[in-house]
């Protein structure tokens, strides 16, 4: 394609910018050549999880199996030579390379022979998941110590005449040095990247499972990973920033789902002050509201449970007075009805929600004054900041919310498909909600201001009023009325601690989550994130799918997938399922439902894998290449830019520079 003066006199400034990295004609049409050639290769597997909630065990698996996408790729690579126990074994030395072959290592008689065979095999593996990328990009991919063998053995075949002898030395040689299991090691991790090009998270790793940070730990390793924040995340965030409402949600969940070690352990977090406040302050109340759920074996120990309870009893009274102050503080959250300190009666022993009066099971409340209930106490004022101190000053909490907040956001367009966690806030009548941030907003717009107060929040200046904004925000996001990523009416934490009838703990879901079962509004949405291809989808989280009670992920004509299926252990009766995930690669779009996950211990000793179930949802009647792609869409104008730089060195518009 030739261009004209004028076009190339109106880019002249990006031109030269470009001239600077291809000097020269030679240069320039090499890098066209070479892009045109990665447009035509198969389009990158991308891999979406959702709602980890801090199962660290489950996430690591289906996060080293690619959601079976692995033993897939053994099964159809060796099916004919290997059996099925030999190929279980394959593929767990895969997911957890180390340990597993220390299991090995004390039951095979012949190691070398077992080495020699098994690399083999691994090479084997490797070279066919590394088929479909440049050998440039699997070169970027292997582990730096073994890059150059790697590389050497994934592209020249042991078969090959005059190569057998160099191709099989090397193997041996590995073995007589003593570094097949360093070998074997630096194989797996290249399976494990090159099978899944991107990986999508779509909100809440956070609270109830034992350890997120593990999780968080893993999501920074990754290659290539993006975070759609969920209600759970945010609410760590905003802990994160300094927020003392936040931070006392976090106290809530946490001792509410038996769950302080990601707390203690996890982020070096001392709960000593709370637990000698606790103590203290609440030595001679009832407290049987306020114990923790154990789900199986905790934590806690039977002579703890009295003082977490406590502990608990402290941090919900705190959280309902820093609330109040938070619903007072910013009146166009709407949130007037969530404050009910002031609404006790204390000689009745009721409250008024709604107008009606409810009996309470506890209102020995000793830290609140019926003329002041949402200002702290000197002794609690004086806890709060401790707790600040010490989130603040968490190396290891600040280094993962800088990551979700570098490599996260509310929602994300990629590949045609719409990715957010909870939901585009709807009236009753399926318009979308306008809100009152110095102007009114609603949909993309609405979203885009969202997530520029999320980061308010943690980035403003320490002490000016828009941190403290961003920071009240935050909290907002967590349970506010119609929040993106709450997306009900209210929270109602007070009611579930302290008012027995159930009928106050219902939270109305947004209209969203009625609308979005239907194509039309599904459409709708798409549209105004500028999505209106016909293999468009919304990804959702947020909401488990009752799939024992035959809900289907699948909504809206195809058009909406939610992938919550149950990870959290909490949720699985509710469920029938351990989660759901989500592979969308050349071939198209599969749903993956997943059974419990039994434990790593199990899986490396019996080689048991989560059992899954795949459902393929779309189709594609051309296989999807790099063109098709956001990816490609770049490519496409990165080209588009070299072919004007090459005219203008044809045309002498601009001079090539030689010997650089």
């Amino acid at each position: 394609m030739t261009h004209t003066q004028r076009e190339i006199n109106e880019n002249r400034k990006f031109l030269q910018v470009l001239a600077r990295q291809y000097p020269t004609v030679q240069a320039a049409s090499t890098e066209i050549i070479n892009l045109q050639a990665i447009l035509n290769l198969p389009k990158g597997t991308e891999h979406f999880m959702s709602d980890l909630h801090g199962e660290y065990e489950a996430f690591e698996h289906i996060l080293n199996n690619a959601s079976g996408v692995i033993r897939e790729k053994v099964d159809a690579l060796f099916s004919n030579t290997m059996t099925t126990q030999e190929r279980a074994v394959l593929s767990t030395l895969i997911y957890y390379p180390q340990a597993k072959l220390d299991e090995i290592k004390r039951t095979v008689s012949d190691l070398d022979e077992w080495y020699r065979i098994t690399l083999n095999r691994l090479i084997e593996l490797c070279r066919l998941v590394a088929s479909k990328y440049t050998r440039s990009k699997v070169r970027k991919a292997l582990p730096e110590e073994f890059e150059y063998i790697i590389d050497e053995m994934l592209h020249n075949r042991y078969d090959e005449y005059n190569r057998g002898g160099y191709y099989q030395n090397i193997l041996t040689t590995i073995i007589e040095i003593d570094r097949a299991d360093a070998f074997i090691e630096a194989l797996c991790s290249a399976i494990k990247r090159l099978v899944v090009d991107t990986l999508h998270i779509v909100g809440d790793i956070f609270d109830r499972g034992p350890r997120a940070d593990i999780i968080m730990d893993a999501l920074i390793r990754h290659h290539s990973v993006d975070i759609q924040w969920g209600n759970h995340d945010i609410l760590w965030m905003g802990a994160a920033a300094g927020s003392r409402t936040c931070i006392a949600n976090v106290l809530n969940n946490s001792i509410t789902y038996n769950n302080l070690q990601v707390i203690e352990t996890g982020y070096g977090i001392s709960l000593r002050p709370l637990a000698t406040f606790a103590a203290e302050t609440y030595a001679g109340s009832d407290v049987s509201c306020f114990t923790p759920k154990l789900f199986g074996e905790g934590d806690y120990k039977p002579k703890d449970i009295d003082l977490v309870a406590r502990m608990h009893k402290a941090v919900a009274i705190l959280l309902f007075k820093l609330e109040g102050q938070i619903i007072r503080r910013n009146p166009s959250f709407q949130m007037e009805d969530r404050l009910l300190l002031d609404k006790i009666d204390y000689e009745a022993g009721t409250v008024q929600i709604d107008g009606r009066s409810y009996p309470l099971r506890d209102w020995d409340f000793p830290t609140v004054r019926r003329e002041d209930p949402y200002t702290l106490s000197p002794e609690e004022a004086e806890l709060m900041d401790q707790l600040a101190a010490a989130f603040c000053h968490s190396e290891k909490l600040q280094r993962h919310v800088r990551f979700l907040y570098a490599n996260g956001g509310l929602y994300k367009r990629f590949n045609g498909n719409l990715l957010f966690h909870g939901c585009i806030p709807m009236n009753a009548d399926g318009s979308f909600t306008c809100f009152d941030c110095g102007e009114t907003l609603s949909g993309r717009a609405y979203m885009d201001y969202v997530e520029a107060m999320a980061r308010q929040g943690y980035y403003a200046r320490h002490g000016s009023p828009q941190r403290q904004y961003g920071k009240d925000f935050l909290w907002f996001l967590w349970c506010g009325r119609n929040s993106p990523l709450f997306g009900r009416d209210r929270i109602t934490t007070f009611e579930r601690l302290l008012v027995a009838d159930e009928s106050t703990w219902i939270e109305r879901k947004n209209p969203y989550y009625q609308y979005s079962a239907e194509e039309e509004s599904c459409l709708k949405i798409l549209q105004e994130f500028g999505l209106t291809g016909e293999h468009s989808h919304i990804i959702n989280g947020h909401v488990p799918v009752r799939s024992k009670d035959g809900e289907n992920p699948v909504k809206a004509g195809g058009r909406l997938i939610v992938i919550d299926g149950g990870f959290c252990r909490a949720y699985q009766p509710q469920t029938g399922i351990a989660g759901y995930t989500l592979v969308y690669n050349s071939y198209g779009i599969r749903i993956i439902s997943h059974e419990p996950f039994e434990s790593r211990q199990a899986a490396i000793q019996g080689n048991k894998d989560i059992l899954s179930s795949s459902t393929v949802f779309e189709t594609v009647s051309d296989r999807l290449k790099v063109a098709d792609s956001d990816i490609g869409r770049d490519l496409h104008e990165r080209i588009e830019g070299l072919r004007m730089l090459l005219s203008a060195y044809r045309t002498g518009l601009l001079k090539e520079k030689q010997g650089l």
